[in-house]
């Protein structure tokens, strides 16, 4: 649109008059939809079957157009909120169509994954209707309306079903036709304040439950619980948290002197029912002059949908749901729409690129405590080829390159803290106080510790890590040079700023030289849990990978390959740390809930190392300093290395750290060039002087 403002707005309305016209003309064939027959049975099921669920957003939007929301009891929204999501909740999911095993078995092979999926991104609509986006819902229920055409055109002409690539290219084109509009939405989702999340943020009533469904979030037993939970916590807790959470971002960038000051927005990210303290920390940051970004979690293929949450989001109805789609893309992903999302984002970028470089970073509330989730390998979920996952991490690292041309690493910054839910338990209320307890440590005692693991590992050439038990880790990381000690340091002094709760030490190991094998029992990342996690690094480098997560070794590693290296055939060892969060470590012990601590916290319950990208990635030439006044020089590897000469092979764009609890921790010391031990953790127990207060809380166990 161009021209005077008085021309461009009467461009707006005529669009916006047909959307309408295009979505009502929309909504009247998918009512003939119910009362059409094709011939086939199955088929006439699938489609009777999502038009009713088109119908049903169709009758919630009218609902929320004439303020129903206002005027509804709280028992009527939880019915409408249930009535919604019902279709994806286990006790459901056998017989739906999101379930492509089930989708397969009713539809046949050729069919059942395409009309999954269709369902799949149908469903995407539900958040679409609440915010009101009429283009969103228009593109959907016009895609779903070009399906069903080409089934009833073939069945009327001959008396038989369409071809299946028929279909799947009609998909194809929705995923291509529409990237530059989701494109520019998603580049605006990121970092431009205000919208929809954070309009309901400011007007939250945290004392008003029905508050919860505005969002159009699936709202659960846990939501409901966490936000009376909040609302009768002291003010003084909330602005503890909110403070911890705020304050620590500040911090991120002081410590690494970055001028916030030229910043004007922060995008925030949790869980609803934690409204209460994102409406403090909204204020904190108003205070810092940055503009809260606080967009929905996507759901749709367009907006790269993953099993990680981000944004605003409610209860997860259905984690196997989500774990059977993860590779919709597989269905279309080609090198042609690859090309064309890099190029629609480069658009989408240029035409945002001010309020990129104003964009401060995420500031993340992280939760844990929900029940364990064992995914199911199902054959009839889509699955990407060999030539689809070379083009997809080829295609990731372009899109990471793009990004940081306009949201500059070395200017931005984030935080991350985490809280339980309440389905962790009925000790939620005592172990939610202890992790404020342990996100409020004395950060001052913990870097003075510190300092003595960083002091002495500063004298060793390499590292030992050896398990104890049934852990047979058996690793040697090859550690930086120091050229001059007085003023140079290897490892960072980590305490609670951008990565809380505070206790860590942490390095970029020298590649060449670091090798052996890691081991541990079992580990959640990423919500996903991995039992006897092993891997082998030689130079650095991984070089085999199993799990017992299966039966079969092929799905062990498919598994691992998927979710720990990101499809990469191999990764580099891109961290080494010394956790010191002992008094983590003995909460997790005490309420028995070691297995549910994400990864920011277990982290600083033992040694990690993290798979991937640096600490330091993509900032490696922003000097940074330790408490003491030495530069950490210990920023870059082999790869990192790379950054100005051949970016494309500097980065993977991924950093997971894995964990060995002390109570499967048999040695970790340092070793002199002269051979000399610096013995650091003991068989679970940290025996450098200096470090002996570390081992007061696990006394106590």
């Amino acid at each position: 649109m161009t021209g005077t403002p008085e021309i461009m707005e009467q461009e707006e309305i005529v669009f916006e008059d047909a959307l309408q016209e295009r979505y009502e003309l929309a909504v009247e064939r998918i009512r003939e939809t119910e009362q059409e027959q094709l011939g086939e049975p199955a088929f006439e099921q699938y489609f009777q079957t999502v038009a009713s669920f088109l119908l049903l957003v169709e009758e919630n939007r009218s609902f929320l157009l004439a303020g129903g929301l206002d005027k509804a009891s709280l028992e009527e929204l939880a019915a409408r909120n249930h009535a919604l999501y019902e279709d994806v909740l286990p006790q459901q999911y056998e017989g739906s169509y999101a379930n492509p095993a089930y989708a397969v078995a009713q539809l046949g092979e050729e069919y059942g994954s395409l009309l999954s999926f269709l369902y799949t991104e149908l469903r995407s609509c539900i958040g679409f209707a609440y915010e009101g986006k009429l283009q969103e819902l228009v593109i959907r229920f016009e895609l779903f309306n070009e399906v069903y055409a080409s089934f009833v055109y073939e069945w009327q002409e001959e008396q038989a079903l369409p071809k299946a690539e028929t279909i799947r290219k009609v998909m194809y084109w929705f995923v291509s036709d529409y990237a530059d509009v989701a494109a520019m939405q998603r580049v605006r989702d990121m970092v431009v304040p205000g919208g929809f999340g954070t309009e309901l943020l400011e007007k939250y009533d945290f004392s008003d439950l029905r508050d919860l469904y505005r969002y159009g979030e699936y709202v659960s037993e846990n939501e409901l619980t966490m936000s009376r939970f909040m609302a009768q916590l002291p003010q003084e807790t909330i602005n503890t948290m909110a403070d911890t959470y705020t304050e620590g971002y500040r911090i991120g960038f002081e410590v690494t002197n970055k001028d916030l000051s030229k910043k004007k927005s922060v995008s925030i990210h949790y869980q609803l029912g934690f409204e209460r303290m994102m409406k403090r920390a909204m204020e904190n940051f108003r205070q810092m002059g940055l503009g809260t970004v606080l967009a929905r979690n996507p759901y749709s293929i367009l907006y790269n949908k993953s099993l990680g949450r981000s944004g605003f989001y409610g209860g997860n109805p259905n984690r196997q749901y989500d774990f059977d789609h993860r590779d919709d893309r597989a269905l279309f992903w080609d090198k042609n729409l690859a090309n064309r999302r890099l190029e629609v984002m480069h658009t989408a970028f240029e035409a945002y690129k001010d309020e990129c470089r104003g964009y401060a970073g995420p500031a993340v509330v992280e939760t844990f405590g929900e029940k364990q989730f064992e995914p199911v390998q199902k054959p009839q979920s889509p699955k990407m080829s060999e030539e689809q996952n070379d083009s997809f991490v080829e295609f990731r690292s372009q899109m990471g390159r793009l990004q940081r041309q306009y949201i500059l690493e070395e200017e931005r910054s984030f935080t991350i803290i985490a809280f339980p839910v309440p389905e962790i338990g009925e000790d939620f209320p005592e172990l939610f106080k202890e992790i404020i307890r342990i996100n409020t440590l004395d950060y001052q005692l913990y870097r003075k510790m510190q300092q003595c693991i960083i002091d002495a590992l500063d004298q060793a050439d390499y590292c030992v890590i050896k398990g104890m038990g049934e852990n047979r880790t058996d690793l040697k990381v090859n550690l930086w040079k120091l050229q001059n000690p007085e003023k140079e340091t290897i490892f960072e002094n980590c305490v609670a700023d951008v990565n809380i709760p505070v206790g860590e030490v942490f390095t970029s190991p020298v590649l060449k030289g670091t090798e052996g094998l890691l081991h541990v029992s079992r580990v959640f990342l990423n919500d996903l849990e991995y039992r006897n996690l092993t891997l082998t690094f030689e130079d650095g480098m991984i070089k085999d990978y199993t799990c017992d997560n299966f039966k079969s070794e092929e799905e062990n590693r498919n598994f691992i390959r998927e979710n720990v290296l990101y499809r990469h055939k191999t990764l580099p060892m891109g961290e080494f740390a010394i956790g010191t969060n002992t008094t983590a470590y003995v909460v997790a012990r005490k309420f028995g809930v070691e297995d549910k601590f994400p990864i920011l916290i277990a982290e600083k319950m033992g040694p990690h190392f993290a798979v991937g990208d640096t600490c330091y990635s993509n900032a490696e030439d922003v000097a940074v300093y330790n408490p003491d006044g030495k530069e950490i020089v210990a920023r870059e590897n082999d790869f990192s290395r790379l950054r100005k000469e051949n970016p494309g092979k500097a980065y993977f764009n991924c950093h997971t750290d894995i964990t060995i609890p002390y109570d499967e921790l048999g040695e970790l010391s340092g070793v002199a060039k002269d051979g000399t031990l610096i013995p650091i953790i003991k068989e679970g127990r940290f025996v450098l002087p200096g470090t002996e207060e570390l081992n007061a809380p696990l006394e106590t166990i």
